[in-house]
């Protein structure tokens, strides 16, 4: 029962197809592409491919790109289903205060970290970092409840803002320094090491409320820029989006939501 998992974010769309719509499931292939070549995909990236028979979805970007997708997944006779946030899914409890507009990256990506930690017997708090265009760090209690979380630019979003609105300041290509001498490492730096601190923040939030000391996943195309500045212990998981997209897909299929 093969499964294809679609992660569509501000920049790129990226693609699993597995031999089933579970966990455990074994990779067959995948991709990643830009959203401006997203219709190249039924002819190119998608050529050869074993048709999948179920395919899920988590989409941030807007109803235009949307549409381009599904015009690629007519290669197959297969309804697309897209992942819309719910009060709780997939062993996790979602405790924004209108659920549905918590954003389904955010919400999937919790999704896989809450099943990547019980996969190894762990019962701990989780702090999940994605690190794209924007920022978001979220806290989820070792019961699964899913608390709450930040969300701040990236470092392009902060980089352009500053070259926007401060004359003389140009988009740099510095380096991350603890003292930074020149304006592209002290902005770089800065950039950087505000991320940070917004991640040791929550990371200290979620240890005060749950009386022990939280699990860190990190994971995002910018994730490894962000790794040698923690100062804590961070696990980079490239794959989080679509280890949650196979969590939802697992639980539709036992409750045989997909049609």
């Amino acid at each position: 029962m093969t499964f294809l998992a679609l992660d569509v974010g501000n920049t790129r769309l990226k693609w699993a197809l597995y031999e089933a719509a579970h966990p455990q499931a074994l990779l067959i292939s995948q991709g990643a592409i830009f959203l401006e070549n997203i219709d190249k995909l039924s002819d190119v990236d998608w050529q050869g491919l074993p048709a999948p028979e179920r395919i899920l979805g988590c989409i941030v970007a807007g109803d235009a790109i949307k549409r381009r997708v599904e015009e690629q997944l007519e290669m197959w006779d297969v309804s697309v289903h897209w992942v819309v946030p719910s009060l709780a899914a997939a062993g996790v409890v979602n405790g924004y205060d209108h659920p549905t507009r918590l954003g389904a990256d955010r919400w999937v990506a919790i999704i896989g970290a809450r099943q990547r930690i019980l996969s190894r017997g762990q019962r701990k708090p989780i702090v999940v970092v994605m690190v794209g265009t924007a920022v978001t760090v979220e806290a989820i209690d070792m019961h699964g409840k899913f608390l709450g979380g930040f969300i701040l630019p990236g470092h392009g979003i902060m980089l352009r803002a500053l070259e926007s609105g401060t004359a003389g300041l140009h988009v740099p290509t510095g380096d991350v320094k603890e003292f930074p001498t020149n304006t592209s490492d002290a902005l770089t730096s800065g950039g950087t090491y505000a991320i940070a601190g917004a991640i040791r923040r929550m990371r200290h939030h979620l240890e005060d409320h749950c009386g022990q000391e939280p699990l860190c996943l990190m994971t995002g195309g910018a994730g490894w820029k962000m790794l040698p500045t923690m100062g804590i212990e961070v696990e980079l998981v490239d794959s989080l989006i679509f280890d949650g997209l196979l969590a939802l897909a697992q639980e539709r299929a036992d409750s045989h939501a997909f049609s």
